[in-house]
């Protein structure tokens, strides 16, 4: 069926957020594609996932190079809905993409290089289907190439009008300090900050980068604000066969320690005490933290989706 989009969608309840000092406004919940939108995932359900994200005022989706798996079917399965539902509403939707992390084999598929990274972009817009992407983030810091030049080529993706915005991810706070004021001198200054922030890892918090952003006027958006499904009520009862613990390398069981599952049943008690459920209450707090823009979540269901943009 030829997809419409809600007339309503920006005004059933999704709250905009300013991006530090930038002109951008984001939608307190992004879309992440890292899981559940890859070749091995049935793209009707990742069609009604963003589907339903768009009609509820999420125009924000982010994805990377190498989410899969395979690694660049997520981007697929987005080109695949951008040619049939989204075109239309192109300068409605606000897309990530990244690279950084291993991509394809060879010296030139990794890391912080200027030819991986133009490389990487390139394939990624084809992929995409679309001929710039709003924000195009350094996945991870290189440590045997100069900063300079993936700094540049950065600046220089912009230049060539293949991004609009850029943002780092996960560097250290002294280099992202360095990739601050390198992007301020040549005109590209830096967008936003993305990191891993929730009630189970509060590094950002406290180790001064989210200080840092708030200080420089840069956004700051967290991903996995649920911990990869830990702050849910997922695992309080054991690995579910089709859990992401039990599919992926990203989760372990033995991350189910005594102590924290007393710690997420206390949360879940509190929760449940504010009327809100464990995943709420997560989201919750880290859109709370002074400086956060948005938090990424991702969705194996509408379901799922529904619930947590519920906040």
């Amino acid at each position: 069926m030829t997809y419409s989009a809600q007339a309503d969608r920006y005004h059933n309840g999704m709250e905009y957020r300013r991006c530090g000092n930038s002109g951008v406004m984001l939608p307190k919940v992004s879309l992440g594609f890292w899981h559940n939108f890859g070749g091995v995932d049935p793209l009707e359900r990742s069609r009604a996932i963003t589907r339903y994200a768009f009609d509820h005022g999420i125009t924000h989706f982010d994805l990377a190079n190498n989410y899969g798996p395979p690694y660049g079917s997520a981007e697929t399965t987005l080109g695949l809905l951008m040619k049939d539902d989204f075109a239309p509403y192109r300068d409605e939707l606000f897309i990530s993409t990244k690279a950084g992390y291993d991509m394809w084999e060879g010296p030139y598929g990794n890391w912080g290089s200027r030819k991986y990274l133009i490389a990487s972009l390139n394939q990624s817009l084809k992929r995409m289907n679309l001929e710039y992407v709003d924000l195009f983030y350094s996945h991870r810091f290189d440590p045997n190439t100069p900063v300079e030049e993936t700094l540049q080529a950065m600046v220089d993706i912009v230049r060539q009008g293949k991004a609009l915005y850029l943002g780092i991810s996960r560097w250290p706070k002294k280099e992202l300090e360095m990739a601050i004021d390198y992007l301020d001198r040549h005109d590209a200054p830096l967008l936003i900050v993305q990191d891993r922030l929730n009630m189970l890892d509060r590094e950002p918090e406290e180790n001064g980068t989210l200080k840092l952003c708030t200080e420089r006027g840069i956004g700051f958006i967290s991903f996995s604000p649920l911990a990869q499904g830990l702050l849910t009520d997922r695992y309080l009862n054991g690995v579910p066969d089709d859990s992401r613990m039990a599919k992926t390398k990203f989760l372990s069981e033995d991350m189910l320690t005594p102590q924290l599952m007393a710690q997420l049943r206390q949360w879940k008690a509190e929760a449940e005490n504010e009327g809100d459920t464990l995943a709420k209450k997560a989201l919750k707090w880290t859109l709370s933290r002074n400086g956060v823009t948005s938090v990424i979540v991702g969705a194996s269901s509408v379901e799922q989706l529904k619930e947590n943009i519920g906040i």
